[in-house]
């Protein structure tokens, strides 16, 4: 799975003729092992654990040209910083999100996606997309109660 993403990420930065550098492909790797959401500074973190010669600018660009590639997928949790999940081939879902401890669960619920398109019909849109994040308190936290 991540060749074919190496690849595709290469034909868009040949694309924007752009190189894939030795940076890139180890910031791409990184990402790609990574699970979860991750902010830029976190990706520059493990990146820089790797290869300290890494500039955090590097990796800010190179996240910004997975995301316009599609491998990267920028999610808003309304915590102020940008977040980011894997993007390509993954199957579409929503999340949970701790307001105290700030767990992220990704849930996909059929029942939920269906409702959306009937609504965005019965207002008369075409969906393109959409992102639904659920906030409340986790079993972990309501446990601490």
């Amino acid at each position: 799975m991540h060749r074919d993403q190496r690849e595709v990420f290469r034909e868009y930065l040949s694309s924007k003729r752009l190189k894939m550098t030795p940076q890139r492909m180890l910031i791409l790797d990184v990402f790609l092992k990574e699970q979860g959401h991750l902010t830029s500074e976190d990706l520059y973190q493990k990146v820089k654990a790797i290869d300290p010669s890494v500039g955090q600018a590097t990796v800010y660009r190179t996240l910004k040209l997975l995301s316009d590639s599609g491998i990267a997928q920028e999610v808003d949790f309304s915590e102020g910083v940008a977040r980011y999940e894997h993007g390509f081939n993954e199957d579409h879902h929503d999340h949970l999100i701790c307001i105290r401890c700030r767990t992220t669960v990704e849930v996909a619920d059929e029942r939920i996606e269906q409702l959306q398109e009937e609504l965005a019909r019965a207002h008369g849109f075409r969906l393109t997309g959409h992102s639904m994040c659920l906030y409340g308190v986790c079993p972990r936290c309501r446990g601490k109660e």
